[in-house]
This record gives structure tokens, sequence and C-alpha cells, in this order.
């Protein structure tokens, strides 16, 4: 496809990963493309040990911007049986490392619903062309940042099998409206979290009833932002932020999306 670069690697993945054979080996490539003149750097992982056509799952970064977390989620998708294609909403390599940048970058990225919605368009174009997808069958999960962008796509009535949004913003100025949203929705949020209050929570389930959309949420209790994350920890203590990994949160979600994908993409 022009104006695309591909990186191969081949991996080896923990075998503690749910659900990794014995002998089970990852494809990855780090692909690089164009979106309105600009350059982004995605990373595709699926188990080469199949040679069917499988899914696709995108994965959308938390507003630090595309780093080893995404990438470690696009891997556990592969030693799940899916292709997983953890795209970039930042594009030129742009990586925050304080909350300001990531602030700024994320402000940037959404300034306009048309750049978002372009951006994560072709990135999915992108995992359906790959060899190892059944282009029919597609999904997205984003985390934080990322959990509004996939809930928004969803929105717009973009061609998805489903999507879940990990504690994700849940207010959205476009509102779902019935017979638009294509996608199955599943939610995942902290019961305390600041940034996600019960007012949005209220306010997403008001609005999915209304549109007649499919969906499932999770509110877990004395849980915060950026469950899912063990790197969040860190991040809480180093800038004060009211963040924390929990790791019954974090299995019970992903568990949570396998049984999803599994119903979503049952032939």
């Amino acid at each position: 496809m022009p104006g695309i670069r591909k990186t191969t690697h081949l991996t080896a993945l923990a075998l503690a990963i749910a659900g990794a054979s014995a002998n089970a080996e990852l494809r990855t490539e780090t692909v690089t493309y164009e979106v309105d003149g600009q350059t982004f750097s995605g990373y595709m992982a699926w188990d080469d040990e199949d040679e069917g056509k499988r899914p696709g799952v995108l994965v959308v970064h938390e507003w630090w911007g595309h780093n080893a977390f995404a990438r470690e989620q696009a891997e556990k998708l592969a030693a799940a049986g899916y292709t997983a294609f953890a795209l970039d909403m930042y594009g030129d390599g742009k990586l925050a490392e304080h909350p300001d940048t990531a602030q700024a970058f994320m402000q940037e990225a959404t300034k306009n619903m048309d750049q978002v919605k372009a951006r994560f368009m072709k990135a999915k174009e992108l995992l359906q062309n790959h060899e190892s997808v059944d282009a029919g069958r597609i999904a997205a999960q984003g985390y934080c940042f990322g959990g509004a962008v996939v809930l928004n796509m969803a929105r717009l009535g973009v061609d998805l099998a489903g999507v879940v949004s990990y504690h994700g913003a849940l207010a959205s100025p476009i509102q779902a409206e019935a017979g638009k949203v294509k996608a199955k929705v599943q939610v995942y949020t902290g019961g305390a979290d600041p940034m996600v209050p019960s007012e949005q929570v209220a306010g997403l389930v008001r609005e999915m009833q209304n549109a007649e959309v499919d969906l499932t949420l999770v509110s877990f209790p004395g849980v915060t932002h950026s469950f899912t994350n063990p790197g969040a920890d860190k991040v809480a203590e180093q800038f004060g932020m009211p963040i924390a990994y929990d790791e019954t949160a974090a299995a019970r979600s992903w568990n949570g999306t396998m049984q999803f994908y599994s119903e979503i993409f049952a032939r």
C-alpha cells in the first residue's frame, strides 16, 4: 500500500498471558502511515500459528500517547487469537511524560471530530487490509482518552461489531441516535474515579437506552482511574494524580472483554 512502511518482528510472548499456548509466537509489525500529510506509527500483532482469517481489534492508547502499554494490549489480544492494531492518535512520535504535555497532545488531536474520525478510520482500514484479518469482524477498545475515542466512534455510527471503554470519559457533545449506532458497547469504570463521576455514568446509561444501544456497563466500587495500567501507581506518586492500578478490576474487565468478543464475533 503506497505511503505505508512496515517493520516486521517475531516475538515470544510470556506464557503468563492467559490463553497463550506453550509454543505460541507472535508476529508484530511497526506500521508507519500518513493521515492528512502527518506521519503516524502503529503496532500490529497477531499469532502466526493460526493461518485462518480472524477478527481484528483496534487498540486506542491513553492520553500519554502510543506507548508500551498500548502495544502490550495488542500482544495480549494476539495471544487470545485476534489480530490487533495499536493505533496512534497523535502522530509524529508524540509521547508525553508529563500530564501537561499529555493534555496538550490530547487537545490538539481532538480539536475537531472530523480529525479524530479520519485518524481512527485510517487505522481501521490498515487493520482490515491485513492478510490475517476478516475485514467484516472488527472491534475497538480504548483506555482513558482512548475509551472516549472508541465510544465516540460508536456514536458516529462507524461500522464496528463492538467497542470497549476502560476508564474513559463517558460524556460527549456527540449523542448516540436510535438506528445509527452499529456497535455493541461495553464500559468498565471505577466507582471512585473523580474523572468519571456518577453523573457521567448515569448520563451514558440514559443516552444509550434512549438510542436503543446494546450496553453493558460495569462499575467497580472503590476503584479509581487507570485501573488497568500497572504503571498507574508510579505516575500517581510522581504527579499527585488520583489514579491507581487495581489488579482485580483489571482482570475482571479483561475477562469480560474476552467473553464479549467471543459473543460478538461468533459465526
